[in-house]
């Protein structure tokens, strides 16, 4: 299990749509190194997420079934858990209140619900975006205790502003 990182250019008005496989959590098959299953947090990164930090492995009750899951803090504030076998979502929630990039992460879809007020796009100026770049969850190691079910990170509270211009030709 690994994450891929993200998409390039930053400046996401030069790649158009959701710049598949960017972003992605995948899970291979450890026998044939095909791949099983994709699931991409961040379509069409634009705040420069790169969402390669570690995945948490455990077992644990889902619906009264004990599940093999993987869960991941991204950079973009989001606390991903998946069914590690066939990568189906089954939690994805803020890390904290202030993310604001995202309202939330549609569970059926699987897809984050952007705030436009918080977007990297050419004619905006954004301020108070959370995360930064850097994210609410960098490349710091996890833990996690499996007699209390905690998963322990540390995290990032920082968020930044965004000013667009033009670079010469």
């Amino acid at each position: 299990y690994y994450g891929s990182g993200n998409p390039a250019p930053w400046n996401e008005t030069m790649r158009p749509g959701d710049n598949k496989w960017t972003m992605t959590i995948w899970g291979r098959d450890l026998d044939t190194g095909m791949a099983k299953w994709g699931y991409q947090k961040t379509p069409h990164d634009e705040w420069d997420f790169a969402g390669v930090n570690q995945m948490v492995l455990t077992d644990q009750p889902v619906n009264g079934k004990m599940t093999p899951l993987l869960s991941h803090i991204d950079r973009n504030g989001i606390l991903y858990t998946l069914n590690r076998e066939n990568g189906n979502l089954i939690v994805a929630e803020k890390v904290d209140p202030a993310v604001n990039v995202f309202k939330k992460v549609d569970l059926k879809s699987g897809t984050p619900v952007r705030d436009p007020e918080f977007a990297t796009r050419m004619d905006h100026e954004g301020t108070n975006i959370c995360p930064s770049a850097m994210g609410f969850h960098n490349q710091g190691v996890d833990s996690y205790d499996p007699e209390s079910r905690t998963l322990y990170a540390g995290l990032n509270h920082i968020c930044m502003d965004w000013e667009p211009f033009m670079l010469p030709k």
